[in-house]
């Protein structure tokens, strides 16, 4: 069984093409190909761990289990990074185990390719502008995958840390050639963009009806488990939402939040993202519409990203990196 550590997964995974194995695995199950997931979580004393298990057919039948550990407090209290975990790769004929590779460049990279792949269908065409709240590793990730679908020029930053927010802003001006700023509120942060991605460990909602403008397109991505909240459930009813797995949001996304209340049906759901990419459903309707991803990570993005990199991997020796004679 090949094993492989952050630097190495990092090195044979890039963002396009996760972007892009992620949107085949969302279209395999529109069409109606073999693409399933489950997902259970536990709850421990200042953090979690869920696991996530998917199976999809590519070049072989794959399938993956994923367990990740989430301790919010760990970059401040340990200096660790936030979500630590693992990601095993089997092939899904005989169940023979095919590799274990370190789970933190794969959950980067394919929550921030699904996001990119949902505001390629639900973001106004000529979105420039971007806001972020929460300032941590998926802010990064997605800054890299949405360059690939829509035309940035403009981000905004803000984080309950402002430590955290002026970092990023910093890291963001040094490298890429965008105008850049700090703002000292999730509402007002919300407003100044075309484009907004929440990734906070958040257990309360923070962004409401008047928060966005219309046409905005919004990536809810924290909410990854039945106790994190960052989208009102009334915003969320006027907004058109667009799940990554319909299932599995009713139960911890935060569209679970707004059916609890009562405020939504899982009727009220525009569509699954597969449904969209598969086109099947219409993404998108109007200008003016408020768009919401309620992206709670599904088991199929892992199966793709991880299988990439095992294919990669078989053909380039992963510890020094040359072709295999």
């Amino acid at each position: 069984m090949l094993v492989l550590n952050a630097g190495e997964v990092m090195r044979l995974l890039d963002m396009q093409s996760g972007i892009r194995e992620v949107e085949n695995a969302f279209r395999a199950r529109g069409e109606g190909r073999r693409s399933t997931n489950a997902v259970v979580g536990l709850e421990l004393e200042g953090g979690g761990l869920h696991a996530k298990l998917g199976a999809l057919d590519l070049a072989r039948r794959y399938a993956a289990a994923k367990i990740n550990a989430n301790f919010p407090d760990n970059p401040a209290q340990r200096g660790l990074p936030t979500v630590q975990g693992v990601v095993v790769l089997f092939d899904a004929s005989s169940g023979v185990p095919l590799a274990c590779m370190d789970s933190g460049p794969i959950t980067a990279i394919r929550t921030a390719a699904a996001t990119a792949v949902a505001a390629r269908y639900l973001a106004l065409p000529k979105a420039s502008s971007v806001t972020f709240i929460g300032c941590g590793v998926q802010a990064r990730a997605h800054i890299s995958a949405l360059a690939h679908v829509r035309p940035i020029r403009h981000v905004v930053a803000f984080d309950s840390n402002p430590g955290a927010a002026e970092k990023f802003a910093e890291e963001i001006k040094a490298s890429r050639d965008y105008e850049v700023r700090v703002s000292a509120s999730a509402g007002d942060a919300a407003r100044a963009s075309d484009i907004v991605v929440t990734s906070t460990p958040s257990r309360r909602a923070f962004l409401d009806v008047g928060d966005v403008k219309p046409g905005t397109f919004i990536a809810a991505v924290g909410a990854d488990n039945e106790h994190k909240q960052e989208i009102s459930p009334a915003l969320l009813r006027t907004a058109a939402v667009v799940v990554d797995d319909l299932a599995q949001c009713s139960r911890i996304g935060d569209l679970h939040h707004a059916l609890e209340s009562g405020v939504m049906l899982e009727s009220d759901v525009r569509a699954s993202l597969d449904q969209i990419v598969a086109g099947r459903v219409r993404g998108r309707l109007d200008d003016d519409e408020i768009t919401v991803f309620d992206s709670t990570g599904v088991a199929i993005e892992d199966v793709a990203a991880a299988a990439l990199v095992y294919e990669r991997a078989e053909i380039i020796d992963t510890r020094n990196f040359a072709v295999h004679q």
